[in-house]
């Protein structure tokens, strides 16, 4: 597939293009933040900015999701049968997605979809009916760490078009059937664009200047990592407050209720948190991460080792660094992985 160029001035007309198949979304700023809108104009596209502060993950996960609706009558013949909800009925682009939000999409599709008998039917439709178009990062955040967890500035996977921003133009790179068809009607790209990205991508890598290891909890016995001595202090600052899972991409607990108002009822799913202890209290009253040190242990055993051996190696992390940036006590992310790939 070959590189394009689109100039921003001609960012209008794509987007318009865009809209006569897809709604769009795209980062936009609100006062001091950057969050995912629907975008309908060009000049309501921002190009310049580090990362949103909330993953695009709700899209296709949202925090809270009606599955089924019934009527909520025992005595009606109709009563107590669950329906199911229609579909998505049009499909939806998200522009300007950072690589890792993409790479996150990857992890959690391995979680959502592991075979036919067990694919979760409400990601999927949403998932297939999905555009993704990438921008790469010219300045990564200073609590980033992608490059360390199978990710980059300007990694490819999950996207369906990759766009490079080149100042006044923008490289276009297809990367599926989808994504070149978008980009069927704009001018080939030349090689000194080309030299361009590359040398961006290279930049931005060098500026990802903390690193962490994760080698040696491969490597490690599942049982030697969960005794490992530092969750005996890494918990100590912790208040459990659920922030770090709330802005991670990847993370995918939920809990299912079914809710009822007079005749009317529904099941629904909400995200849930390994942080509170109520997400493994049992109806007896016993709760096997009963403490803190058991949850926040938790947290990162599910991600770098029990995800890995699970699922093939893939880690459940992308390296965004928004739980570090946003967490109120300050855990770093790349300090605890890194304890826990030191030798026990």
């Amino acid at each position: 597939m070959q590189d394009k160029i689109l100039n921003k001035s001609d960012a209008e007309s794509f987007l318009e293009r865009l809209s006569e198949t897809y709604e769009v979304w795209a980062p936009q700023r609100h006062k001091d933040r950057m969050r995912w809108s629907r975008v309908q104009k060009g000049d309501e596209v921002v190009w310049e900015f580090v990362n949103t502060d909330q993953s695009p993950k709700f899209v296709f996960f949202p925090q809270t999701e009606r599955l089924m609706h019934f009527k909520n009558d025992s005595r009606d013949p109709e009563g107590m049968i669950m329906h199911p909800e229609p579909a998505r009925e049009r499909e939806i682009a998200l522009l300007n997605l950072r690589p890792c939000d993409a790479k996150a999409f990857e992890v959690l599709d391995r979680v959502f979809c592991q075979d036919e008998s067990t694919t979760d039917v409400y990601w999927k439709d949403k998932r297939d009916k999905a555009l993704l178009i990438g921008l790469a990062c010219k300045s990564p955040c200073p609590t980033c760490f992608c490059t360390s967890v199978h990710c980059g500035p300007h990694h490819e996977e999950g996207l369906d078009i990759l766009l490079v921003d080149l100042e006044d133009k923008l490289l276009v790179r297809p990367l599926s059937q989808k994504g070149e068809a978008v980009a069927a009607d704009l001018e080939a790209a030349g090689e000194e664009e080309a030299a361009q990205a590359e040398k961006q991508k290279e930049q931005a890598e060098e500026a990802i200047h903390r690193q962490v290891g994760t080698e040696g909890i491969q490597q490690r016995s599942m049982l030697e990592q969960y005794e490992h001595p530092l969750w005996d202090r890494v918990f100590e600052s912790c208040i459990n407050c659920g922030t770090c899972t709330y802005y991670c991409p990847t993370c995918h607990c939920f809990d299912i209720q079914d809710e009822t108002q007079g005749e009317y009822g529904q099941r629904i799913r909400t995200w849930d948190s390994c942080m509170s202890w109520l997400f493994t209290f049992h109806t007896s009253g016993h709760n096997p991460r009963g403490t803190k040190k058991d949850r926040v242990r938790q947290r990162f055993m599910h991600k770098f080792k029990y995800m890995p051996f699970k699922l093939e190696g893939a880690i459940g992390c992308v390296g965004c660094g928004r739980c570090t940036r946003y967490c109120p006590v300050n855990i770093d992310v790349r300090e605890v992985v890194n304890l826990m790939n030191e030798e026990a």
